[in-house]
C-alpha cells in the first residue's frame, strides 16, 4: 500500500508532462499565421511533399510544415484535391488545412483582349491553367468541335471574344472552349445574325471584318465606317487590300509603313493578293466592333487612308483620284518623319 502512494506522485508527474508536451506540440502546430494570402495548386496525384513544398513556397518553411502535418493528420487523398486553393492572410495553419482537404476552389480569370495570334492566345490561356497550349491547340483545331458554332478551325480565335471569363485552374481545354463558345452563342442571338444576313455576311465572316477593323483604328466611330468600306470592296469584287492582312501574314504587327514588296507576300491572309475575306481572324474582337459593323450606316467609300497628323484616324474618298490626294499628303508626312 505505501509503494502505491508513493507511485501516484510519479504517474501524476508523468501524465502532467505528457500533456504538457501534447499541449506544446498543439501549441507549435496549431499557433502562427499565414504571413499573407496565396494561391496554393494542388497537382494531379500530388504527393505531401509536393503540397509542403508549394506551401513553403510562398508561405514559409514553418507554416507549411505546420499546414502540411494536419493535411496528413486529416487523412486527405491528395489526388482528390487536384484544384487551386486560396490561403488567406491571417490564417491558421488548421484553417488552411481544411481549405486544402475539404474547402472550395478559387476561380481564375482570364482576360481576352486583342490576341493577335492562335499560338499567343493558346500561350497566355493555358498559362493560367494546369494544361498545356498544345492540348488546347488541338480542341480548337478540331473541326467537329467549331463546327458546332458555325466555325472553321481557322476562324477559331472568334470564340474568344475579348471579355473576362471564371474558370478553376484544373479545368479542361474542352471546357474552356464550350464556355466561351456558349458566350459567342449568347452574342450571336437571332438579332445579331438578321443583321448580319442584311450585310450579306456570316456571324464568321462578320467575326473576320470585325478583326481587320480593329487593327485599322481603335476610334470606335469610324469601325462602322470603315467596315462598310470593305464591305463596298467585296459587293463589287475589289481586293481588300487591308494593310493589317500583310502585317499579319509577315508576322510583323509593329510595321508603320506597307511597301509594295510587303504586299506581294505570298500567304493566305494577304489580301492584297488574295480576294475576299481571309480565311479566319486576324486578332480576337470585341462585342462592340461586331455591333459597330452589324448597325453601321451605309456608304459609298471605296478608298481609305491614314490621317496624315497620325491621329489613328483616316481620310476616306469614293474615287482613286481623291485617294490619290489623300496618300500623297500621308506619304509626305512619313517622308518628313523619317519612317520607311
Amino acid at each position: 500500500m505505501g509503494q502505491r502512494k508513493r507511485r501516484w506522485p510519479m504517474v501524476v508527474a508523468i501524465v502532467a508532462a505528457l500533456a504538457i508536451c501534447v499541449g506544446a506540440a498543439g501549441f507549435w502546430l496549431l499557433g502562427g499565421k499565414a504571413p499573407s494570402s496565396a494561391l496554393i495548386r494542388i497537382p494531379a496525384n500530388a504527393s505531401a511533399e509536393m503540397l509542403r513544398d508549394s506551401i513553403a513556397r510562398y508561405l514559409g518553411d514553418s507554416y507549411a510544415g505546420k499546414v502540411t502535418r494536419l493535411v496528413k493528420m486529416r487523412g486527405t487523398d491528395l489526388r482528390m484535391r487536384h484544384g487551386a486553393y486560396l490561403l488567406e492572410a491571417g490564417w491558421s495553419p488548421l484553417t488552411s488545412a481544411r481549405r486544402l482537404t475539404g474547402g472550395p476552389q478559387h476561380p481564375l480569370t482570364i482576360t481576352i483582349n486583342g490576341f493577335r495570334q492562335r499560338s499567343l492566345l493558346q500561350d497566355k490561356v493555358a498559362a493560367r491553367f494546369d494544361f498545356t497550349p498544345d492540348s488546347l491547340a488541338k480542341v480548337m483545331a478540331d473541326e467537329e468541335v467549331m463546327g458546332r458554332y458555325g466555325l472553321t478551325p481557322e476562324q477559331s480565335m472568334s470564340l474568344f471574344l475579348n471579355d473576362s471569363f471564371d474558370f478553376f485552374w484544373n479545368v479542361s481545354p474542352s471546357d474552356v472552349v464550350a464556355k466561351v463558345g456558349a458566350h459567342y452563342l449568347d452574342v450571336w442571338n437571332d438579332a445579331r445574325r438578321r443583321k448580319a444576313e442584311a450585310l450579306g455576311l456570316t456571324p464568321a465572316e462578320v467575326m473576320t471584318l470585325a478583326s481587320i477593323v480593329d487593327e485599322e483604328t481603335n476610334a470606335m466611330e469610324e469601325k462602322g465606317t470603315i467596315a462598310r468600306l470593305y464591305i463596298n470592296r467585296l459587293n463589287i469584287g475589289m481586293p481588300l487590300q487591308a494593310d493589317p492582312t500583310v502585317r499579319f501574314a509577315g508576322g510583323d504587327f509593329s510595321v508603320k509603313r506597307i511597301t509594295s514588296k510587303m504586299t506581294k507576300i505570298d500567304h493566305p491572309y494577304n489580301t492584297y493578293k488574295n480576294r475576299g475575306l481571309p480565311p479566319g481572324p486576324i486578332r480576337t474582337t470585341s462585342v462592340a466592333t461586331i455591333d459597330a459593323i452589324l448597325d453601321s450606316k451605309p456608304n459609298e467609300y471605296v478608298y481609305m487612308c491614314a490621317k496624315e497628323d497620325f491621329s489613328g484616324r483616316h481620310n476616306f474618298a469614293t474615287t482613286y483620284a481623291q485617294h490619290e490626294a489623300n496618300a500623297r499628303r500621308y506619304k509626305r508626312e512619313l517622308n518628313r518623319r523619317g519612317i520607311y
